[in-house]
């Protein structure tokens, strides 16, 4: 019999009624459940006198759990488990997330112990897993049947879990919105998108002294300087941003949810009929993504933009040939960098 041992303790065996050492044991299993052939790990208390194996109460309901997670796994259903894990992530007890999702009191309970999901239920287990956003939506629909110190718990732990994902969500989403471009290097400029370098680029910028009024329309010119100028000079851009052109000059694809991105050091400011951003970082900094050479290059950029005003730079701008000769809202191909003006 093929079967390894887990542990040995010397007790009374109820299969042949003597005390001596019992086994725990796996074995592996081949059972059919839900029309479906499944191999599992089986646990077994194993009595050496009469070579037999045998379950104890306990043995038989981990067991059936065992099965079933099994069962759950070859069918990419969440186990057990993670969806014990789940409830844990969120802090969140078996009766209040049903109410949450709606369903029976006692689903989740099921779910933890005997009863296999159905994927529409498995579904949405997985989105509340990977979206805190989503769940802080379900948590306010929910509030009026939820204790107020439940619900304070759950929106503290669930803001925490967004604020600390945020960032990664923005980035997948801007990575996706890059996809089409990839293959074409005169629209990224031979370069990956890299948003290490986009978010370094900007507190780069933010951060010197010799750049001035560094609001958002100013920014977008100077990233672009900085990304054409590295093209002319090496072959390939900084950051693998592509950029539109717009009535104001270069802005790149995806610029609202790029100046959103951790650790951009942007801040809003109210002028009255609408608000404006601006950049501003103090302190020694470092940029750990940027290259000596980039950072040259960032240099140059400043030294001839970074004093200019934003209709100064957006008129300076104007002037490229890369802007004349691409058409209104289409991207500017980085072949015209060898003639940028600076």
């Amino acid at each position: 019999m093929n079967m390894k041992i887990i542990k040995s303790e010397k007790c009374l065996c109820v299969c042949c009624m003597e005390i001596h050492e019992v086994k725990t044991v796996l074995v592996r299993e081949k059972v059919t459940f839900k029309r479906r052939k499944v191999d599992y790990d089986a646990l077994y208390q194993y009595c050496d006198n009469s070579d037999e194996l045998y379950m104890d109460e306990r043995q038989i309901q981990e067991n059936d759990i065992r099965l079933k997670n099994a069962y759950r796994k070859k069918e990419g259903l969440l186990t057990s488990d993670e969806i014990c894990a789940i409830r844990a992530k969120y802090n969140i007890s078996q009766k209040d997330l049903c109410t949450l999702l709606g369903w029976g009191g006692k689903t989740i309970t099921r779910y933890e112990s005997h009863q296999v999901q159905d994927k529409a239920h498995d579904t949405i287990l997985k989105k509340i897993d990977e979206d805190p956003e989503w769940f802080l939506i379900l948590l306010n629909d929910a509030r009026e049947y939820l204790s107020t110190e439940a619900y304070q718990k759950y929106l503290g732990v669930a803001t925490a879990l967004y604020e600390e994902n945020r960032d990664a969500y923005l980035r997948k989403a801007i990575e996706a919105s890059y996809a089409k471009y990839q293959g074409n290097q005169l629209l990224h400029g031979n370069t990956e998108l890299s948003l290490d370098k986009v978010v370094d680029m900007i507190r780069y910028f933010s951060a010197s002294e010799d750049v001035t009024n560094l609001y958002k329309v100013k920014l977008m010119k100077l990233m672009w300087y900085a990304d054409a100028l590295a093209y002319k000079i090496r072959g390939s851009a900084i950051t693998g941003l592509v950029y539109q052109a717009l009535p104001m000059g270069a802005v790149p694809v995806g610029h609202n949810s790029i100046i959103d991105l951790k650790n951009v050091p942007c801040e809003e400011v109210d002028m009255g009929e609408t608000n404006a951003y601006h950049f501003v970082l103090k302190g020694n900094q470092r940029f750990l993504a940027l290259s000596d050479e980039e950072k040259n290059i960032l240099d140059i950029v400043i030294q001839k933009l970074g004093k200019m005003t934003k209709n100064e730079i957006v008129a300076f701008m104007h002037k490229e040939q890369a802007y004349i000769m691409t058409a209104s809202r289409d991207v500017i191909e980085f072949k015209y960098a060898e003639f940028l003006q600076i």
